[in-house]
């Protein structure tokens, strides 16, 4: 918060900043008319630059001025970015994992190296028997696709600003970063993005029965094709069977980040060289949008990205052995947690 207060003569203004709900606030205390009333101009700052405010405050502020409507504002920032509770709990989404890069043309192309299908690839030590030494390098066009998420809400948490904005950080960025996930790995409906679980050139691995020995085994193999594994995609279950396993130091000491997301079949892991082998490609700009109705409202939140994939042949797939792949817990029935619930009472 900053207080700014300049007082001028008559005529001119009365102007000082001061923060509401954590929104920035400018009063402007106009002089004016025969008899010299005054007249309180409140405006709101715009702030898409997230500099010091919120994505959900920018969205309440926009609200507070229309009351009713049609409301859009538009930020310079990947929403995705901006989940208040990233920083506290080690739980990455894709985005994390990779270098970025803010496209401000979408005709601009990268490079991306393929291996020839001619060259097998051998275990000796000299640099011929490499792949990167029979990779083709070509240019590829870089394509964005537009990322977005709806969530319907009652009209009573459009009416309270703070709630407003604590709703949309909280609820509808996680969301999004949910949606970006699957689009990462799957790709995008419009082919825009290929996902990273449908690269070309995509290795594809069996698991052992050892769970940990599988992922270790996998991320060398990345490393012989030249890459330098540095992180893995994982679904939860198996994030926490390692726990159990008291792997996850050791997958740190090895400078592996995981992220883990339902968007991966339990039996899957996938490994690369993350940082190096794509870039997640943002756009320039990610909009808000806020439909109202009488008793029901609906918002809509996105951005654009693409992914430039420079090095698809250093990411594998890793498929688990069945016995290794952790069963989910029981779950029970309403009856059934009831009747337990007696028997134990």
């Amino acid at each position: 918060m900053f207080r700014y207060r300049q007082r001028v003569h008559c005529g001119a203004a009365h102007l000082h900043t001061d923060t509401a709900l954590g929104f920035r606030l400018v009063r402007i205390r106009t002089c004016g008319g025969p008899g010299g009333e005054r007249g309180l101009v409140h405006y709101l700052i715009d702030d898409p630059a997230l500099a010091s405010r919120t994505p959900g405050e920018e969205l309440a502020i926009a609200a507070s001025r229309s009351g009713t409507g049609v409301v859009a504002t538009t930020v310079h920032e990947p929403l995705a970015r901006h989940f208040p509770l990233a920083s506290t709990r080690p739980r990455p989404p894709i985005r994390d994992l990779l270098k970025s890069a803010t496209l401000t043309d979408e005709s601009v192309s990268f490079v991306q190296e393929r291996q020839a299908l001619a060259h097998v690839t051998t275990r000796d030590t000299a640099y011929a028997g490499t792949p990167e030494a029979h990779q083709q390098p070509r240019a590829v066009k870089a394509a964005l696709t537009t990322v977005s998420v709806r969530v319907p809400l009652p009209d009573q948490i459009c009416r309270d600003p703070a709630l407003l904005a604590r709703f949309f950080d909280h609820r509808v960025i996680v969301r999004l970063c949910t949606v970006e996930n699957d689009v990462l790995l799957h790709g995008s409906a419009d082919g825009a993005v290929t996902g990273l679980l449908r690269l070309p050139g995509l290795r594809h691995l069996r698991g052992r029965p050892d769970l940990l020995g599988s992922i270790m085994a996998a991320a060398a193999d990345v490393e012989d094709q030249g890459g330098s594994c540095d992180a893995l995609v994982m679904h939860p279950r198996v994030y926490w069977q390692l726990v159990a396993l008291g792997a996850l130091p050791t997958l740190d000491a090895a400078g592996l980040r995981i992220t883990r997301t339902r968007m991966i079949a339990p039996e899957q892991v996938l490994l690369g060289d993350f940082r190096a082998g794509v870039t997640l490609l943002d756009g320039t700009s990610s909009t808000l949008t806020l439909r109202r109705g009488d008793e029901l409202a609906e918002i809509e939140a996105g951005g654009r990205i693409g992914l430039a994939v420079h090095l698809p042949q250093h990411f594998a797939l890793l498929t688990l052995a069945p016995e290794s792949v952790p069963a989910p817990i029981e779950t029970l029935t309403t009856a059934e947690a009831s009747a337990e619930g007696g028997a134990t009472s």
